[in-house]
């Protein structure tokens, strides 16, 4: 890896600029299992750039990736190559080109609906604002919390959602609500614009609703996915121990 020189400047993530224009080399269309990997590469590339490395060599990038680096060097075809025998990644090029692919830097905008732990949580973290998003509303139903100020954000009654939404031209709706409730406000959100939805409530919303991408998350799948590891790994000593 290189590091840049005294002389060049100083860079800052949150300076970069939307991108605009650039095509996946020959107009194809990524496969799923590579999409899946480059939110692995968005973030192992910007640790690097926050350390000042202008490149890096296929190998020392898979590692830092958890892939190999013959599946790194295919995944990157899809966006032109982007390497030089000798010389490795231009690690600000190819940070460019996957943002660019995964919708970094077009500033969209989002509403969070829920301000229970999981909301209030999420509206405060960087998480979004890192990621090009940023928050323009937070709803709930409960007169407890609205009004209440959540990150510099006033929680607004539900029954506003839908009007919210059409005359601030919103994006993405961030859903963190029980199932029942989730299910009611996804479908106040027809004929609002809304053009994707992340649920984090236990109901497993239907994309054919709004007719725009929802991506559904079960984190109790993520626990039992870590329990079933846990499991298999303490079977297998107790297998070793009763062979002894």
């Amino acid at each position: 890896m290189r590091k840049k020189s005294p002389a060049e400047p100083e860079f800052d993530i949150s300076e970069i600029p939307a991108i605009t224009g650039r095509t996946v080399k020959g107009g194809a269309d990524i496969p799923q299992a590579v999409v899946n990997r480059l939110p692995v590469y968005f973030r192992r590339l910007r640790e690097l750039i926050n350390r000042d490395v202008l490149k890096i060599s296929s190998e020392e990038l898979a590692d830092i990736c958890g892939v190999t680096a013959s599946q790194l060097r295919q995944d990157m075809k899809y966006f032109g190559g982007l390497g030089q025998r000798g010389y490795g990644y231009n690690v600000m090029r190819i940070y460019n080109s996957i943002s660019e692919t995964l919708g970094v830097g077009r500033k969209y905008s989002a509403v969070i609906i829920g301000a229970g732990d999981l909301g209030t949580a999420l509206c405060g973290s960087r998480l979004f604002e890192q990621r090009g998003v940023w928050v323009k509303g937070v709803f709930d139903v409960s007169k407890k919390k609205i009004g209440k100020t959540v990150a510099d954000v006033t929680v607004t009654d539900a029954s506003e959602l839908k009007a919210f939404c059409r005359r601030r031209d919103i994006d993405i709706a961030v859903i963190c609500c029980p199932s029942r409730t989730a299910e009611e406000l996804y479908e106040m959100l027809r004929g609002t614009g809304v053009r994707g939805v992340w649920n984090f409530s236990p109901s497993e919303l239907d994309p054919a609703v709004l007719g725009v991408p929802v991506v559904n998350i079960c984190t109790g799948d993520s626990l039992m996915m870590l329990t079933h590891e846990m499991s298999v790994r303490e079977n297998g000593k107790n297998e070793n121990k009763d062979q002894l």
